[in-house]
């Protein structure tokens, strides 16, 4: 064989097999790094499951703001004039349309509504009220298309702005479990905190450590109420079995100077598209047919030693086509599965609720 051939062939064949390691190497690294890609993906979208009504099923981490209720009843009252109702009908949109949660369960100092045609001028005035009531901005406003909304299109839109403190602050404990979920942030009073600090605190009920509900008072005229070891498939479910308890138990409602408690720090910032509701036809009372073209909500809320926040949004866009002391120590230690509600003392409805399961998810 001629040598030049033979050296051709060598290097010929080295080409071959240093493509073939490369072509290796090149998919091990696809199969090690996408998948993990992937993940982190999916992990980011993962989070609360916001819910419209507190008649909606919940999930194990789960929240509800009144905000979507009130822009949905300004739809449902002031341009379609009777019950929103799709073929075939949403669950969500049956109890949306029963308005169990009304503006009138809040006071006014604390939300801010307009609705109207979807025009430029009115995205100013919204950014202006908000900025003016709450000195705020908005969160979901750029999401709708304002410049090329159609003469027939109307807004709805609410926010609820509010900060509470509790009427002492607590004090900061040392970290510990929630359920399985190790280095926890706690705040609330040991045995050595001051007695005074648990005047603030009134007792629903009490049958042991894995089940109570308790509310605490704040400076304005909010309780947080917490509910360990709730009960119930939805909100509405878990807030009347809470108060039935309530009204059967006949132990102390006194936070007693021996009893603890301790509850962990939140915060989170959810969005919630409802494309449920989106795209779906339904006619208004004078039978001209209409649809949503957007929905959506958001929550944001923060609570600590001090006291908390919450901030939520919800715009509609909708187009018209056609014309006694306990003798032993009660521990109050919300740290595994709980449900909290804000309410106005006085209303019979909370303005905000939330199913806590999955505390990693909070802090």
């Amino acid at each position: 064989m001629n040598k030049k051939f033979l050296i051709l062939i060598i290097i010929i064949a080295i080409i071959i097999i240093a493509a073939g390691i490369f072509y290796i190497i090149k998919n091990h690294e696809t199969s090690i790094y996408t998948p993990i890609s992937i993940e982190t993906t999916a992990k980011s979208t993962e989070g609360l499951t916001i819910v419209p009504t507190m008649q909606d099923a919940i999930t194990a981490n789960s929240a509800w703001c009144g905000t979507f209720q009130l822009v949905w009843n300004d739809l449902k009252n002031e341009l379609v004039k009777q019950d929103i109702i799709f073929t075939p009908q949403e669950q969500m949109a049956t109890n949306l349309n029963k308005e169990e949660f009304k503006a009138s369960m809040i006071s006014d100092e604390y939300f801010y509504k307009k609705y109207g045609v979807m025009t430029p001028a009115l995205k100013t005035e919204i950014e202006q009220g908000i900025k003016d009531k709450f000195n705020q901005t908005s969160d979901i406003l750029d999401s709708f298309d304002w410049s090329n909304a159609d003469p027939n299109t109307y807004f709805f839109y609410t926010m609820l702005y509010k900060k509470f403190e509790f009427l002492q602050p607590f004090d900061i404990l040392k970290k510990g479990k929630f359920g399985s979920y190790s280095n926890v942030e706690y705040f609330g009073i040991d045995k050595n905190t001051k007695d005074v600090i648990g005047d603030q605190i009134h007792v629903l009920y009490y049958s042991s450590q894995d089940d109570f509900a308790i509310t605490i008072d704040t400076k304005t005229n909010d309780e947080v109420i917490f509910c360990k070891g709730p009960t119930g498939n939805t909100f509405k479910e878990i807030y009347d079995n809470m108060n039935d308890k309530a009204s059967k138990y006949t132990g102390s409602t006194s936070f007693a100077n021996i009893d603890e408690f301790k509850a962990p720090y939140l915060t989170f910032n959810e969005l919630r598209d409802y494309t449920e509701l989106e795209k779906k036809w339904f006619t208004t009372a004078d039978g001209t047919p209409a649809y949503i073209e957007k929905a959506l909500q958001t929550i944001k809320f923060s609570l600590d030693e001090k006291g908390g926040e919450i901030k939520s949004e919800a715009g509609i866009e909708a187009t018209l086509k056609g014309v006694a002391m306990p003798e032993t120590p009660r521990y109050f230690y919300v740290d595994n599965t709980f449900a909290i509600f804000l309410r106005e003392k006085g209303q019979s409805l909370p303005y905000f609720a939330g199913k806590i399961d999955d505390i990693t998810k909070f802090q």
